[in-house]
């Protein structure tokens, strides 16, 4: 099976500026991104950036970079105007993979195209991963998600989802039996021509109150098709004790190989 890698990157970030190029275990955090990428199988790997010190930085390993606007809110316009510059076919698989997951599993990038390529009536492939304790559950910067019995997305949310309404009212009690509380996993498949459409839409009600974009996909009838991911995703960089962490995870995997 054929599919692409669009990796957006950007130097802004608050909590941690440049991230893309912070040094990880020898390498800047975006080449590590890359090798994943291409680990995966995928057909064709590009880093989609407004920054010319990233694009740069990925020309020195021999990555491919396609310049984009610094105008767009989210990575999946930048993807959008990759598409459109590399003049791709609509049935073209596409996986949005951040540049701030030096960890991702390429199992998990090619589990992501493989089940867009199975779900023709989806419009967006994504994953999520099993929640076994409270605090996870009830953080909300851990993204929520519900599905029906085929595994379409019914919603996102950064609440608790499926709200156990007589168990959730006893904080001291351990999460129901009844009830399979999943993780989303941000990474996303599409094929290349529902990228068009998807940009040409307003955000959402929803997708704002919640911040997250994949609401827009829902709010507009689309269908999301989810799978529970083959391994555990790893950890994506947003923090300073994020990269400590994935530093310590990258630099012990280098000295054992």
């Amino acid at each position: 099976m054929n599919f692409k890698v669009v990796i957006p990157a950007r130097y802004a970030s608050t909590r941690l500026p440049g991230k893309p190029l912070l040094p990880i275990a020898g390498k800047p955090m975006i080449q590590h991104v890359v090798e994943r990428a291409r680990t995966s199988g995928a057909g064709e790997i590009v880093v989609a950036t407004d920054d010319q010190r990233i694009a740069e930085a990925v020309t020195a390993f021999d990555g491919d970079v396609c310049m984009t606007s610094a105008e767009h809110r989210s990575g999946t316009d930048r993807i959008a105007e990759v598409v459109a510059a590399r003049g791709w076919s609509d049935d073209e698989i596409i996986v949005n993979l951040q540049g701030d997951e030096p960890t991702m599993p390429a199992a998990l990038v090619r589990q992501v195209a493989e089940d867009m390529d199975k779900h023709p009536d989806a419009v967006v492939t994504t994953l999520s991963t099993a929640i076994t304790d409270r605090d996870t559950l009830f953080d909300p910067h851990v993204v929520k998600v519900v599905t029906d019995h085929l595994g379409y997305a019914l919603y996102f949310s950064r609440a608790p989802i499926p709200w156990h309404r007589d168990e959730f009212l006893h904080p001291d009690r351990p999460l129901p039996e009844v009830g399979h509380f999943q993780r989303h996993i941000g990474l996303y498949a599409y094929r290349a021509g529902f990228l068009p459409r998807y940009v040409e839409w307003p955000p959402a009600p929803l997708e704002i109150a919640e911040s997250l974009e994949q609401l827009r996909v829902l709010w507009h009838g689309q269908r999301i098709h989810v799978s529970e991911a083959v391994e555990a995703p790893g950890h994506g960089v947003d923090t300073g004790d994020d990269l400590k962490r994935v530093e310590q995870q990258l630099g012990a995997a280098t000295l054992v190989g």
